[in-house]
Protein backbone atom coordinates (compact mmCIF):
# COMPACT_ATOMS: atom_id res chain seq x y z
CA UNK A 1 0.00 0.00 0.00
CA UNK A 2 1.16 3.60 -1.10
CA UNK A 3 1.78 5.93 1.58
CA UNK A 4 1.34 9.03 -0.80
CA UNK A 5 -1.34 11.46 0.53
CA UNK A 6 -3.24 13.73 -1.34
CA UNK A 7 -4.40 15.74 1.85
CA UNK A 8 -1.31 17.86 1.61
CA UNK A 9 -3.32 19.63 -0.71
CA UNK A 10 -6.00 20.44 1.09
CA UNK A 11 -3.29 22.45 3.80
CA UNK A 12 -1.63 23.78 0.96
CA UNK A 13 -5.13 25.38 0.67
CA UNK A 14 -5.79 26.18 4.19
CA UNK A 15 -2.06 27.70 4.65
CA UNK A 16 -3.13 30.17 1.52
CA UNK A 17 -6.65 30.80 3.43
CA UNK A 18 -5.17 31.76 6.50
CA UNK A 19 -3.02 34.12 4.57
CA UNK A 20 -6.00 35.95 3.01
CA UNK A 21 -7.17 36.45 6.41
CA UNK A 22 -4.37 38.77 7.19
CA UNK A 23 -4.32 40.96 3.87
CA UNK A 24 -6.65 43.88 4.79
CA UNK A 25 -9.89 44.92 2.08
CA UNK A 26 -12.44 42.08 1.29
CA UNK A 27 -10.10 39.32 0.26
CA UNK A 28 -12.61 36.46 0.56
CA UNK A 29 -15.58 38.62 -1.00
CA UNK A 30 -14.82 39.55 -4.73
CA UNK A 31 -16.32 40.63 -8.15
CA UNK A 32 -17.54 36.82 -9.70
CA UNK A 33 -17.61 38.19 -12.90
CA UNK A 34 -14.34 40.42 -13.25
CA UNK A 35 -10.57 39.61 -13.86
CA UNK A 36 -10.56 37.73 -10.43
CA UNK A 37 -12.73 35.03 -11.50
CA UNK A 38 -11.31 31.92 -9.97
CA UNK A 39 -10.55 28.27 -11.37
CA UNK A 40 -13.12 25.21 -11.03
CA UNK A 41 -11.41 21.95 -11.99
CA UNK A 42 -9.60 23.52 -15.04
CA UNK A 43 -12.65 25.86 -15.97
CA UNK A 44 -13.93 29.46 -14.95
CA UNK A 45 -16.83 30.17 -13.30
CA UNK A 46 -17.69 34.50 -14.49
CA UNK A 47 -21.37 34.71 -13.27
CA UNK A 48 -22.57 35.02 -17.08
CA UNK A 49 -25.83 33.17 -18.34
CA UNK A 50 -26.17 33.23 -21.71
CA UNK A 51 -29.20 32.82 -24.28
CA UNK A 52 -27.80 29.21 -24.68
CA UNK A 53 -25.60 27.17 -22.07
CA UNK A 54 -22.03 26.13 -22.18
CA UNK A 55 -24.46 22.46 -23.27
CA UNK A 56 -26.04 24.07 -25.95
CA UNK A 57 -29.33 24.48 -23.96
CA UNK A 58 -31.70 27.38 -24.48
CA UNK A 59 -32.64 29.16 -21.33
CA UNK A 60 -36.08 28.56 -22.29
CA UNK A 61 -38.59 26.50 -19.86
CA UNK A 62 -39.71 23.13 -22.18
CA UNK A 63 -41.79 20.31 -20.57
CA UNK A 64 -43.07 16.79 -21.62
CA UNK A 65 -40.74 16.10 -23.89
CA UNK A 66 -40.64 11.94 -24.49
CA UNK A 67 -37.83 10.35 -25.10
CA UNK A 68 -38.38 8.79 -28.53
CA UNK A 69 -35.86 7.69 -30.97
CA UNK A 70 -33.28 8.45 -28.73
CA UNK A 71 -34.00 11.97 -28.23
CA UNK A 72 -36.08 14.16 -26.42
CA UNK A 73 -37.61 17.44 -27.01
CA UNK A 74 -35.79 17.31 -30.92
CA UNK A 75 -32.15 18.38 -28.30
CA UNK A 76 -31.54 15.64 -25.59
CA UNK A 77 -30.07 12.52 -26.29
CA UNK A 78 -31.81 9.91 -24.26
CA UNK A 79 -32.93 5.92 -23.53
CA UNK A 80 -35.74 4.79 -21.85
CA UNK A 81 -36.05 8.14 -19.91
CA UNK A 82 -38.44 11.47 -20.34
CA UNK A 83 -38.40 15.07 -19.86
CA UNK A 84 -41.15 16.32 -17.53
CA UNK A 85 -39.22 19.68 -17.20
CA UNK A 86 -36.58 21.80 -17.24
CA UNK A 87 -36.08 25.14 -15.66
CA UNK A 88 -33.50 27.39 -16.80
CA UNK A 89 -30.94 29.23 -14.40
CA UNK A 90 -32.86 32.66 -15.78
CA UNK A 91 -35.70 31.35 -14.03
CA UNK A 92 -34.70 31.17 -10.65
CA UNK A 93 -32.43 33.97 -10.32
CA UNK A 94 -29.44 31.78 -10.27
CA UNK A 95 -25.91 31.94 -12.84
CA UNK A 96 -25.41 28.70 -11.28
CA UNK A 97 -26.32 25.43 -9.49
CA UNK A 98 -24.35 22.98 -7.95
CA UNK A 99 -26.12 19.87 -5.42
CA UNK A 100 -29.51 18.67 -4.97
CA UNK A 101 -31.59 16.80 -2.09
CA UNK A 102 -35.23 16.59 -1.18
CA UNK A 103 -38.23 16.48 0.94
CA UNK A 104 -41.38 15.43 0.80
CA UNK A 105 -43.88 16.77 3.01
CA UNK A 106 -45.67 13.80 5.12
CA UNK A 107 -49.13 16.00 5.84
CA UNK A 108 -49.43 16.95 2.34
CA UNK A 109 -47.28 14.93 -0.53
CA UNK A 110 -45.72 18.12 -1.37
CA UNK A 111 -42.45 17.15 -3.14
CA UNK A 112 -39.85 19.83 -2.61
CA UNK A 113 -36.40 19.82 -4.42
CA UNK A 114 -33.66 22.10 -2.40
CA UNK A 115 -31.10 22.96 -4.82
CA UNK A 116 -27.60 24.47 -4.23
CA UNK A 117 -26.95 27.81 -5.83
CA UNK A 118 -24.41 30.39 -6.17
CA UNK A 119 -27.01 32.98 -5.13
CA UNK A 120 -28.35 30.56 -2.01
CA UNK A 121 -30.33 27.73 -1.79
CA UNK A 122 -33.44 27.39 -4.48
CA UNK A 123 -36.61 25.32 -3.06
CA UNK A 124 -38.87 23.87 -5.88
CA UNK A 125 -42.24 22.34 -5.73
CA UNK A 126 -42.14 19.29 -7.60
CA UNK A 127 -45.16 17.83 -6.58
CA UNK A 128 -46.32 18.24 -10.69
CA UNK A 129 -42.88 17.57 -13.02
CA UNK A 130 -44.35 18.75 -15.44
CA UNK A 131 -44.88 22.06 -13.75
CA UNK A 132 -42.65 23.05 -11.00
CA UNK A 133 -42.99 25.85 -9.13
CA UNK A 134 -40.40 27.70 -7.65
CA UNK A 135 -40.93 28.68 -4.17
CA UNK A 136 -37.78 31.16 -3.08
CA UNK A 137 -34.47 31.33 -2.49
CA UNK A 138 -32.34 31.60 0.78
CA UNK A 139 -29.74 33.92 0.39
CA UNK A 140 -26.22 32.68 1.00
CA UNK A 141 -24.81 33.77 4.14
CA UNK A 142 -21.42 35.13 2.56
CA UNK A 143 -22.80 36.60 -0.76
CA UNK A 144 -20.38 36.68 -3.71
CA UNK A 145 -17.62 34.57 -2.44
CA UNK A 146 -16.48 31.68 -5.02
CA UNK A 147 -17.07 29.43 -2.00
CA UNK A 148 -20.64 29.32 -3.20
CA UNK A 149 -19.71 27.45 -6.43
CA UNK A 150 -19.39 24.44 -3.93
CA UNK A 151 -22.97 23.55 -1.61
CA UNK A 152 -24.66 20.45 -0.03
CA UNK A 153 -28.07 19.74 1.25
CA UNK A 154 -29.29 16.95 3.55
CA UNK A 155 -33.08 16.16 5.12
CA UNK A 156 -33.60 14.74 8.92
CA UNK A 157 -37.27 14.84 8.87
CA UNK A 158 -39.12 18.19 8.20
CA UNK A 159 -35.71 20.13 8.41
CA UNK A 160 -32.88 21.39 6.13
CA UNK A 161 -29.35 21.62 6.67
CA UNK A 162 -27.16 23.54 4.33
CA UNK A 163 -23.57 23.76 3.77
CA UNK A 164 -21.03 25.56 1.45
CA UNK A 165 -17.47 26.32 1.21
CA UNK A 166 -18.14 30.06 1.51
CA UNK A 167 -16.30 31.90 4.24
CA UNK A 168 -15.29 35.75 5.07
CA UNK A 169 -11.70 35.83 5.36
CA UNK A 170 -11.88 38.98 6.88
CA UNK A 171 -13.16 37.75 10.00
CA UNK A 172 -13.29 33.95 9.71
CA UNK A 173 -16.86 33.94 9.39
CA UNK A 174 -18.62 31.80 6.86
CA UNK A 175 -21.68 29.72 6.15
CA UNK A 176 -21.39 27.43 8.98
CA UNK A 177 -24.53 24.86 8.34
CA UNK A 178 -27.76 26.65 7.96
CA UNK A 179 -31.26 25.14 9.65
CA UNK A 180 -34.47 25.23 7.78
CA UNK A 181 -37.63 24.45 8.61
CA UNK A 182 -39.76 23.08 5.69
CA UNK A 183 -42.77 22.83 6.93
CA UNK A 184 -42.95 26.76 6.10
CA UNK A 185 -43.49 25.34 2.37
CA UNK A 186 -46.72 24.13 3.43
CA UNK A 187 -49.73 25.85 1.50
CA UNK A 188 -47.38 28.16 -0.59
CA UNK A 189 -48.48 28.40 -4.50
CA UNK A 190 -45.36 30.74 -5.61
CA UNK A 191 -41.85 32.14 -4.16
CA UNK A 192 -41.99 33.38 -0.39
CA UNK A 193 -39.34 34.86 1.99
CA UNK A 194 -38.11 31.82 2.75
CA UNK A 195 -36.26 31.91 6.48
CA UNK A 196 -33.15 30.58 8.25
CA UNK A 197 -34.44 28.63 11.49
CA UNK A 198 -31.01 28.38 13.02
CA UNK A 199 -26.90 27.96 12.48
CA UNK A 200 -24.57 25.77 13.40
CA UNK A 201 -21.39 28.19 13.43
CA UNK A 202 -19.05 25.38 14.92
CA UNK A 203 -17.30 26.15 11.64
CA UNK A 204 -16.90 28.13 9.25
CA UNK A 205 -17.04 26.30 6.07
CA UNK A 206 -17.51 23.31 4.67
CA UNK A 207 -17.69 20.49 1.62
CA UNK A 208 -19.99 17.82 2.07
CA UNK A 209 -22.76 16.95 4.21
CA UNK A 210 -24.14 12.98 4.90
CA UNK A 211 -26.83 12.47 7.66
CA UNK A 212 -27.72 8.63 8.57
CA UNK A 213 -32.09 9.38 8.95
CA UNK A 214 -31.98 6.21 11.30
CA UNK A 215 -29.24 7.58 13.93
CA UNK A 216 -30.58 11.05 13.27
CA UNK A 217 -26.64 11.94 13.30
CA UNK A 218 -25.46 14.97 10.63
CA UNK A 219 -21.96 14.55 9.47
CA UNK A 220 -20.62 17.92 8.27
CA UNK A 221 -17.09 17.05 6.10
CA UNK A 222 -14.59 18.91 4.95
CA UNK A 223 -14.99 21.61 7.42
CA UNK A 224 -11.11 22.46 8.08
CA UNK A 225 -11.36 25.31 9.64
CA UNK A 226 -13.10 25.23 13.12
CA UNK A 227 -13.79 27.95 15.82
CA UNK A 228 -15.26 25.66 18.32
CA UNK A 229 -15.14 21.76 17.88
CA UNK A 230 -12.50 18.86 16.86
CA UNK A 231 -9.48 21.20 17.86
CA UNK A 232 -5.98 20.04 16.91
CA UNK A 233 -3.98 23.32 17.29
CA UNK A 234 -3.74 26.70 15.47
CA UNK A 235 -0.47 28.32 14.30
CA UNK A 236 0.57 31.03 16.61
CA UNK A 237 -1.47 33.77 16.01
CA UNK A 238 -3.85 32.75 13.98
CA UNK A 239 -7.70 33.02 15.09
CA UNK A 240 -9.20 29.46 14.14
CA UNK A 241 -8.08 25.87 14.44
CA UNK A 242 -7.77 22.77 12.11
CA UNK A 243 -10.57 20.96 12.26
CA UNK A 244 -9.02 17.95 12.50
CA UNK A 245 -7.49 18.47 8.84
CA UNK A 246 -11.42 18.26 7.84
CA UNK A 247 -12.63 15.28 9.11
CA UNK A 248 -16.59 15.18 10.05
CA UNK A 249 -17.80 17.02 12.90
CA UNK A 250 -21.01 15.29 14.23
CA UNK A 251 -24.22 16.51 15.25
CA UNK A 252 -27.21 14.21 16.94
CA UNK A 253 -30.33 16.27 15.30
CA UNK A 254 -32.98 13.74 16.52
CA UNK A 255 -33.50 15.30 19.62
CA UNK A 256 -34.37 18.26 18.52
CA UNK A 257 -34.00 18.77 14.39
CA UNK A 258 -34.06 22.22 14.55
CA UNK A 259 -30.98 22.73 17.40
CA UNK A 260 -28.27 20.30 16.37
CA UNK A 261 -25.75 19.01 18.82
CA UNK A 262 -22.83 18.51 18.93
CA UNK A 263 -21.40 14.52 20.02
CA UNK A 264 -18.03 13.50 18.57
CA UNK A 265 -15.49 14.24 15.71
CA UNK A 266 -14.24 12.08 12.89
CA UNK A 267 -11.12 12.55 12.59
CA UNK A 268 -9.24 9.19 12.51
CA UNK A 269 -8.13 9.68 8.85
CA UNK A 270 -7.99 12.98 8.26
CA UNK A 271 -10.12 15.38 5.41
CA UNK A 272 -13.10 13.66 4.78
CA UNK A 273 -13.84 14.44 1.09
CA UNK A 274 -17.69 13.20 0.75
CA UNK A 275 -18.96 10.03 3.86
CA UNK A 276 -22.14 7.94 3.85
CA UNK A 277 -23.01 6.58 7.28
CA UNK A 278 -25.98 3.68 7.91
CA UNK A 279 -27.30 1.26 10.44
CA UNK A 280 -25.00 -1.61 8.64
CA UNK A 281 -27.37 -4.56 7.79
CA UNK A 282 -24.57 -6.50 5.68
CA UNK A 283 -23.69 -9.50 5.29
CA UNK A 284 -20.32 -8.93 7.68
CA UNK A 285 -22.29 -10.34 11.27
CA UNK A 286 -19.96 -8.74 13.11
CA UNK A 287 -21.15 -5.24 12.17
CA UNK A 288 -24.78 -5.31 12.07
CA UNK A 289 -26.78 -2.54 13.35
CA UNK A 290 -23.30 -0.92 14.03
CA UNK A 291 -22.99 3.16 12.70
CA UNK A 292 -20.55 2.38 10.08
CA UNK A 293 -19.47 5.05 8.15
CA UNK A 294 -17.58 4.98 4.73
CA UNK A 295 -15.42 7.83 3.58
CA UNK A 296 -14.54 8.91 0.33
CA UNK A 297 -10.87 10.54 1.49
CA UNK A 298 -8.98 12.02 -1.62
CA UNK A 299 -6.55 9.29 -1.71
CA UNK A 300 -8.20 6.41 -0.37
CA UNK A 301 -11.73 4.68 0.86
CA UNK A 302 -11.88 4.26 4.77
CA UNK A 303 -14.58 2.63 6.38
CA UNK A 304 -15.13 3.35 10.37
CA UNK A 305 -17.19 2.07 13.25
CA UNK A 306 -18.89 5.29 14.53
CA UNK A 307 -21.56 3.24 16.72
CA UNK A 308 -19.00 5.04 19.78
CA UNK A 309 -18.73 8.67 18.64
CA UNK A 310 -16.44 8.86 21.79
CA UNK A 311 -14.33 5.78 20.56
CA UNK A 312 -14.63 5.25 16.54
CA UNK A 313 -12.55 2.74 15.14
CA UNK A 314 -10.70 2.64 11.14
CA UNK A 315 -11.84 -0.46 10.31
CA UNK A 316 -10.08 -0.31 6.80
CA UNK A 317 -8.56 2.26 5.21
CA UNK A 318 -7.55 0.99 1.49
CA UNK A 319 -5.61 3.19 -1.19
CA UNK A 320 -7.02 1.45 -4.87
CA UNK A 321 -5.00 3.08 -6.95
CA UNK A 322 -0.87 2.35 -8.26
CA UNK A 323 -0.37 5.57 -9.69
CA UNK A 324 3.23 7.12 -9.72
CA UNK A 325 3.04 10.24 -8.24
CA UNK A 326 6.06 13.26 -8.01
CA UNK A 327 4.08 15.47 -5.53
CA UNK A 328 3.67 18.70 -8.08
CA UNK A 329 0.82 19.91 -10.15
CA UNK A 330 -2.66 18.04 -10.57
CA UNK A 331 -3.23 14.90 -8.72
CA UNK A 332 -4.15 12.34 -11.20
CA UNK A 333 -6.74 10.33 -8.89
CA UNK A 334 -9.50 11.15 -6.10
CA UNK A 335 -11.51 9.32 -4.35
CA UNK A 336 -14.65 11.55 -4.73
CA UNK A 337 -17.57 9.99 -3.94
CA UNK A 338 -19.75 6.99 -3.80
CA UNK A 339 -22.86 4.94 -2.33
CA UNK A 340 -23.43 2.04 -0.73
CA UNK A 341 -25.88 -0.84 -2.10
CA UNK A 342 -29.02 -1.47 -0.48
CA UNK A 343 -28.34 -4.88 0.87
CA UNK A 344 -24.73 -2.84 1.93
CA UNK A 345 -23.03 -5.81 0.04
CA UNK A 346 -21.39 -3.41 -2.40
CA UNK A 347 -20.22 0.16 -2.55
CA UNK A 348 -20.16 1.92 -6.09
CA UNK A 349 -17.34 4.41 -5.96
CA UNK A 350 -16.62 7.27 -8.44
CA UNK A 351 -12.63 8.85 -8.76
CA UNK A 352 -13.27 12.45 -10.00
CA UNK A 353 -9.46 12.89 -11.57
CA UNK A 354 -8.89 9.34 -13.09
CA UNK A 355 -10.37 10.23 -16.40
CA UNK A 356 -9.50 14.05 -16.54
CA UNK A 357 -6.04 13.66 -16.07
CA UNK A 358 -5.05 9.60 -16.51
CA UNK A 359 -7.27 9.34 -19.78
CA UNK A 360 -9.58 6.56 -18.20
CA UNK A 361 -13.07 6.43 -19.94
CA UNK A 362 -15.62 6.87 -17.42
CA UNK A 363 -15.17 4.02 -14.68
CA UNK A 364 -16.96 3.02 -11.87
CA UNK A 365 -14.98 1.14 -8.42
CA UNK A 366 -17.50 -1.50 -7.36
CA UNK A 367 -16.48 -2.78 -4.13
CA UNK A 368 -16.69 -5.59 -1.96
CA UNK A 369 -18.32 -5.34 1.63
CA UNK A 370 -19.41 -8.45 2.81
CA UNK A 371 -16.28 -7.94 5.08
CA UNK A 372 -15.49 -4.68 6.43
CA UNK A 373 -12.37 -5.35 7.99
CA UNK A 374 -11.29 -6.72 4.09
CA UNK A 375 -12.70 -4.88 1.95
CA UNK A 376 -11.75 -4.59 -1.85
CA UNK A 377 -12.07 -3.18 -5.41
CA UNK A 378 -13.70 -6.24 -7.75
CA UNK A 379 -13.90 -4.32 -10.62
CA UNK A 380 -13.44 -1.31 -12.86
CA UNK A 381 -16.61 -1.03 -14.54
CA UNK A 382 -16.42 1.02 -17.51
CA UNK A 383 -18.80 1.84 -20.24
CA UNK A 384 -16.45 3.71 -22.64
CA UNK A 385 -17.66 7.18 -22.21
CA UNK A 386 -15.51 10.02 -21.96
CA UNK A 387 -17.09 12.15 -19.46
CA UNK A 388 -16.33 12.33 -15.60
CA UNK A 389 -18.47 10.86 -13.09
CA UNK A 390 -19.81 12.58 -10.56
CA UNK A 391 -22.33 11.92 -7.37
CA UNK A 392 -24.20 8.76 -7.28
CA UNK A 393 -26.73 7.14 -5.28
CA UNK A 394 -28.53 3.79 -5.17
CA UNK A 395 -32.83 2.98 -4.61
CA UNK A 396 -34.20 -0.24 -5.22
CA UNK A 397 -30.93 -1.98 -6.72
CA UNK A 398 -30.70 1.02 -9.08
CA UNK A 399 -27.72 3.29 -9.21
CA UNK A 400 -28.56 6.63 -10.77
CA UNK A 401 -25.18 8.40 -11.92
CA UNK A 402 -24.28 12.44 -12.26
CA UNK A 403 -22.09 12.42 -15.42
CA UNK A 404 -20.61 15.60 -15.67
CA UNK A 405 -20.66 16.60 -19.49
CA UNK A 406 -23.14 13.09 -20.35
CA UNK A 407 -25.75 13.62 -17.81
CA UNK A 408 -28.44 11.25 -15.66
CA UNK A 409 -26.95 7.48 -16.31
CA UNK A 410 -29.09 4.89 -14.50
CA UNK A 411 -27.85 1.07 -13.89
CA UNK A 412 -29.18 -1.89 -12.58
CA UNK A 413 -26.81 -3.41 -9.90
CA UNK A 414 -27.91 -7.26 -10.02
CA UNK A 415 -24.80 -8.03 -11.41
CA UNK A 416 -22.61 -6.16 -9.20
CA UNK A 417 -20.84 -9.23 -7.71
CA UNK A 418 -19.89 -10.16 -10.82
CA UNK A 419 -18.28 -7.02 -11.19
CA UNK A 420 -20.98 -5.13 -13.90
CA UNK A 421 -23.62 -2.61 -14.25
CA UNK A 422 -26.55 -3.30 -16.50
CA UNK A 423 -27.28 -0.20 -18.08
CA UNK A 424 -31.41 0.95 -18.08
CA UNK A 425 -31.56 4.68 -19.49
CA UNK A 426 -29.81 7.81 -19.70
CA UNK A 427 -30.94 10.96 -20.44
CA UNK A 428 -27.97 13.77 -21.70
CA UNK A 429 -28.49 17.30 -20.14
CA UNK A 430 -25.37 18.61 -21.80
CA UNK A 431 -26.05 17.73 -25.26
CA UNK A 432 -23.63 19.49 -27.21
CA UNK A 433 -20.76 16.77 -26.49
CA UNK A 434 -19.33 14.47 -23.63
CA UNK A 435 -16.09 16.30 -23.16
CA UNK A 436 -13.72 15.23 -20.51
CA UNK A 437 -14.45 18.26 -18.32
CA UNK A 438 -16.36 19.58 -15.54
CA UNK A 439 -19.60 20.83 -17.20
CA UNK A 440 -23.18 19.84 -17.17
CA UNK A 441 -24.80 17.52 -14.37
CA UNK A 442 -23.47 17.69 -10.25
CA UNK A 443 -26.20 15.53 -8.70
CA UNK A 444 -29.53 14.18 -8.58
CA UNK A 445 -32.44 13.03 -6.27
CA UNK A 446 -33.91 10.00 -6.96
CA UNK A 447 -35.70 9.26 -3.98
CA UNK A 448 -39.27 10.60 -4.22
CA UNK A 449 -40.40 7.44 -5.93
CA UNK A 450 -42.14 6.59 -9.28
CA UNK A 451 -39.47 7.16 -11.64
CA UNK A 452 -39.03 10.82 -10.28
CA UNK A 453 -35.70 11.91 -10.49
CA UNK A 454 -34.13 15.52 -10.11
CA UNK A 455 -30.98 16.52 -11.78
CA UNK A 456 -28.99 19.50 -11.50
CA UNK A 457 -26.85 20.96 -14.34
CA UNK A 458 -24.13 23.75 -13.25
CA UNK A 459 -24.23 26.25 -16.16
CA UNK A 460 -28.23 24.61 -17.23
CA UNK A 461 -30.80 24.81 -14.75
CA UNK A 462 -32.84 22.33 -13.08
CA UNK A 463 -34.64 18.90 -15.06
CA UNK A 464 -37.27 17.01 -13.35
CA UNK A 465 -37.09 13.75 -15.41
CA UNK A 466 -39.57 10.94 -15.68
CA UNK A 467 -37.21 7.50 -15.48
CA UNK A 468 -40.20 4.83 -15.25
CA UNK A 469 -39.74 3.79 -18.37
CA UNK A 470 -35.95 2.87 -17.12
CA UNK A 471 -37.84 0.16 -14.44
CA UNK A 472 -37.36 -2.72 -16.46
CA UNK A 473 -33.76 -4.28 -17.39
CA UNK A 474 -32.67 -2.56 -20.65
CA UNK A 475 -29.44 -3.75 -22.16
CA UNK A 476 -26.67 -1.56 -22.96
CA UNK A 477 -27.60 -1.80 -27.09
CA UNK A 478 -23.43 -1.77 -27.10
CA UNK A 479 -23.89 2.04 -24.78
CA UNK A 480 -22.92 1.72 -21.69
CA UNK A 481 -21.63 -1.77 -21.99
CA UNK A 482 -18.15 -2.76 -20.58
CA UNK A 483 -15.36 -3.98 -17.82
CA UNK A 484 -11.91 -3.58 -17.33
CA UNK A 485 -10.77 -5.58 -14.80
Amino acid sequence: MRTISLRKFGKALLAAALILAVVPASAGAHDPTGDQAESLKGRLYDGHVGEVSPGGVPMQALKDADCEDGMAADLFPCMNVDLESFTPLTDVDASFVNDVWGWQDPATKMQVAIVGSFEGTIFMDVTDGSNPVYLGTLASVVPGDFGNIWGDIRVYENTAYIGSEAIDFENFEGYGVQVVDLTQFRGATGAIDVVETNRITDMTNSHNLSLNPDSGRLYVAGAVVGLQVCQTGAPPGVAPYFNGEGGSIVYDVSTDPHNPQFIGCLNQDGYNHDIQCVDYRGPDLDYRRHEICVGSNEDSLTVYDATDINDVEVLARVEYQDFPYEGDGIPNYYTHQGWLSDDHSFFFLGDELDEYVSGFSRTTYIWDFSDLDNINVISEYSDGNSSIDHNMFVDNNRLYQSNYSSGLWIYDTWEARNGELDLRGYFDIFPVDDRTDFFGTWGNYPYFGKGKVVVTSSDEGIFVLDAKAAQNRAGGKGKGKGNRS
